[in-house]
């Protein structure tokens, strides 16, 4: 057992640092800038720590998940959530979708194509959920 976590890690590690040089950290920056531009504004604050969050999760994919921080949903993180959708957001997670299709073309490139589709999937509503 104890063999099979040491695998799984040395997996992660390596995953992440292919993703990290194969464009990784170039994507993950562009979502810190982008989340430091929204900072600006009192009212893009919240998108912009989404943003943060998402930058975070882009850096190192593998092994990381974004989940739901409770079962209960609050109105604000519905309205933050449309609001998202409706500022254009949403070409964020069909980029990721776009590049996952084309990663999943080859045996070798699917696992880096179900992290852009894990990617794709934290984009779309990212208000109440959290990096683990």
């Amino acid at each position: 057992m104890q063999s099979q976590n040491v695998k799984y890690t040395t997996m992660n590690f390596l995953g992440n640092l292919v993703w990290l040089i194969m464009g990784g950290l170039l994507t993950a920056v562009m979502y810190w800038i982008a989340g430091l531009l929204m900072c600006i504004t009192i009212i893009g604050i919240p998108f912009g720590v989404q943003l943060f969050k998402i930058g975070t999760l882009a850096l190192w994919p593998f092994g990381h998940d974004f989940t739901p921080k409770n079962n209960d949903t609050s109105c604000l993180q519905v309205v933050f959530n449309v609001l998202w959708i409706l500022l254009g957001w949403w070409e964020i997670a069909l980029t990721h979708l776009v590049f996952g299709l084309i990663l999943c073309c080859t045996i070798v490139g699917i696992p880096w194509g179900v992290q852009h589709f894990k990617l794709a999937i934290a984009t779309v509503f990212p208000f109440g959920k959290e990096v683990l």
